[in-house]
């Protein structure tokens, strides 16, 4: 038997390729704006917490009720948390980055939902981050136009 291409490891390796393009399809939309979190970025977030995901469910099955494989998945939030904290920076009375780190949570949880194989719901979350992004974009454009017509000049 093909311990590289059985079943098991096709289906994985299905689950890890699908986090890296939805993180990429997540990515290339930051990318596009100049963000510092692009495609790679995003792709990786995305890929490693499938792969921390897939890992707590497959690679503790032996110990049973023993190890409890939730852990991990709740190291995943902290450790994006700090990640994400280290994008956001205040600068001259500004605070950017915020959407970024924003981003790359829910990419990271994107991620998780392919390691537990609930494939609608990643697609559908990739959809939503990439409405968000993009939609608001404008929304938020409108936002700032409309606000500085009602601000009285000085």
């Amino acid at each position: 038997m093909n311990i590289i291409f059985n079943p098991q490891n096709l289906e994985i390796f299905g689950q890890l390729f699908l986090a890296v393009v939805l993180g990429a399809l997540i990515g290339t939309e930051r990318e596009m704006r100049g963000r510092l979190a692009g495609v790679k970025t995003h792709a990786l977030v995305c890929l490693g917490s499938c792969l921390f995901t897939i890992l707590s469910i497959i690679g503790f099955q032996d110990f049973g009720s023993a190890v409890d494989p939730s852990r991990i998945a709740s190291q995943i939030v902290v450790g994006i948390g700090f990640l994400g904290a280290g994008l956001i920076i205040f600068h001259q009375s500004k605070i950017q980055g915020l959407t970024t780190a924003a981003g790359i949570w829910a990419t990271a949880a994107i991620g998780m939902t392919v390691g537990l194989q609930f494939y609608p719901i990643a697609f559908f979350a990739t959809f939503l981050v990439l409405v968000i992004y993009t939609l608001f974009y404008y929304f938020e454009i409108f936002l700032d136009h409309f606000q500085d017509k009602k601000t009285p000049k000085s």
